[in-house]
């Protein structure tokens, strides 16, 4: 084999290997490394992943992490587990695309679970709440868990933008004790761990109408760089669901922590 061959012969060989790695590296998480992130990411709760529970710190009754039913993408919306609200990945970046049919990453969720890290009650929830300045306005969040802190972090950061100032306000509100609208579960916004931004721009599924597919239009009207830096101290954006509400952010760190490690990414 000639020189030339032999080069372009490994060279292939390196990048087939490359493309490889690239692959084991993006694959996703099991179910026992999501739940070890799961973890990680609100320490002061929990206190020990079991075999087919989570051990709270609270010293309440174990959660199961799987329910053993099988269920619908709208049955995991009414009444998710553990494990069905980290099934799906969350993709990260500054790339916005119409999400898939009942791709919702995020907005499957397990009630109880929330309930015990944030209080089963708008009065329990209330005992948290601190103040949090967003550009002039004051906003009410939950302490718990770096919430407050992130929300803060968030708004240090953006306000190196103030380009971007027209999209964040009037904020359409942070704590409020209620059920996603047409539905039966509570909101994040319930526990204090969620914000709206300015509705002026924001584009709702409920909002939009069916297009000539039966489904509601895609659109989001956010600059990128505002979920990029939501997502960077751990919310998630609501425009990357099916059921898209594109004001909508969420903190929800263990969705952002398995997204990194599986790689996950907007733009593919």
């Amino acid at each position: 084999m000639r020189r030339g061959s032999v080069s372009a012969y490994l060279g292939a060989a390196a990048l087939l290997l490359s493309a490889c790695i690239s692959r084991a590296l993006a694959a996703d998480p099991t179910l026992s490394e999501k739940l070890a992130l799961l973890a990680k990411a609100y320490p002061e709760a929990i206190a020990e992943v079991g075999k087919d529970t989570l051990i709270l710190r609270d010293g309440g009754a174990a959660l199961p992490i799987d329910d053993g039913r099988q269920k619908s993408h709208v049955e995991k919306l009414e009444a998710g587990d553990i494990e069905d609200s980290l099934s799906q990945i969350y993709p990260l970046g500054l790339c916005a695309k119409p999400p898939a049919v009942d791709f919702d990453p995020g907005r499957i969720r397990s009630e109880a679970f929330m309930k015990r890290l944030y209080g089963d009650s708008a009065a329990h929830v209330r005992r948290d709440l601190v103040t949090v300045d967003w550009f002039g306005e004051r906003l009410r969040v939950t302490s718990r868990h770096g919430v407050a802190k992130a929300l803060q972090a968030v708004e240090t950061e953006l306000a190196s933008h103030p380009k971007l100032k027209r999209y964040l306000v009037p904020s359409a509100g942070t704590f409020n004790w209620r059920n996603i609208a047409g539905a039966r579960t509570l909101s994040m916004h319930s526990f204090g761990a969620a914000i709206d931004l300015n509705t002026g721009v924001a584009d709702y599924w409920r909002w939009a109408g069916r297009g000539k597919s039966g489904t509601a239009p895609y659109r989001n009207r956010y600059p990128l760089e505002i979920v990029e830096i939501f997502e960077k101290h751990g919310f998630i954006w609501g425009g990357r669901w099916y059921h898209f509400d594109t004001m909508h952010f969420e903190y929800r760190p263990e969705l952002i922590a398995i997204a990194r490690q599986a790689g996950s990414s907007a733009c593919r």
